[in-house]
């Protein structure tokens, strides 16, 4: 087994590491990684979930602490032996990014294409039918698309679709947030929206506004004489969901509340509603 090309960093400034320079400027990575085809994976936790997800990495940087496990990670997978790691000490690291990397490595990985809606739609990996998929409406903070992310893999959603506007999935902090379970979650993004319901409609899907309005029924409602194939759909924080996609859709459901509380943070509705409908 040929060993996995290591090159210490000791200049900041490498041209090498141009991936890897400005990971705190939020609105230019939205643009220049998937202009790269790429994303980044924060953590050794989550290089080896996006490894086992058969996701191929440009390049891996670590400090030496780390060395010997992204060694290992690389060396069991396909191709693993060609990726270049490169090595630099802690100082080194938060020069380059911006911040104290202290989770062991980052990898600029390949963003792998993504999928069409019917296509997705069409089966599960496992060849079982997508019976139950949530869709993500201009839901802007990538803390919640992370944390959505991994309720939808705790509780078996079959697939995620994700609006033009929506937070992109595979950004750093909601890659981290997930803890790696992005990966594990079929999603694309489904474009036109809201004329996308009509997509789903066309699917065979049932498509469930989640939102407060007079005509709202309750989640129990909805669990109690479920529809063969369910969207449901989760809006922005703040406005949540447009009123476009409110008359769009087929059924509004709302989660019973008590205390005088009205919502959730979308997150946490989110779990609530997958938990419900699982």
């Amino acid at each position: 087994m040929r060993d996995v090309p290591v090159v210490p960093i000791a200049d900041p400034a490498d041209d090498r590491l141009t991936d890897y320079t400005s990971l705190t400027d939020v609105a230019l990575r939205r643009r220049i990684e998937p202009e790269r085809g790429l994303y980044m994976a924060e953590s050794s936790t989550v290089l080896g979930r996006a490894l086992d997800a058969g996701h191929r990495p440009r390049s891996v940087l670590c400090s030496p602490r780390w060395l010997a496990d992204v060694e290992a990670m690389l060396a069991g997978v396909p191709g693993g032996t060609d990726v270049p790691v490169y090595v630099a000490e802690p100082e080194a690291l938060e020069a380059i990014t911006g911040f104290h990397v202290h989770r062991g490595a980052l990898a600029a990985m390949q963003r792998p294409a993504l999928p069409g809606v019917a296509d997705l739609l069409a089966a599960r990996p496992d060849g079982a039918p997508v019976r139950r998929v949530a869709v993500l409406e201009d839901i802007v903070d990538h803390t919640n698309v992370g944390a959505i992310m991994r309720s939808a893999a705790a509780l078996g959603v079959d697939a995620v679709l994700v609006t033009p506007r929506c937070a992109d999935p595979l950004y750093r902090r909601a890659v981290r947030v997930s803890m790696g379970t992005v990966f594990q979650v079929p999603w694309t993004r489904i474009d036109p929206w809201p004329g996308g319901v009509e997509v789903l409609r066309g699917l065979g899907f049932t498509v469930a506004a989640l939102a407060l309005a007079d005509d709202a029924i309750t989640l129990d409602d909805l669990v109690a004489d479920p529809p063969e194939r369910l969207a449901l759909v989760l809006g922005a924080e703040g406005d949540g969901l447009k009123p476009a996609t409110v008359a769009a859709a087929d059924l509004v459901v709302r989660i019973p509340m008590a205390g005088g509380v009205d919502s959730l943070n979308v997150a946490a509705a989110s779990a609530v509603a997958f938990w419900a409908t699982r």
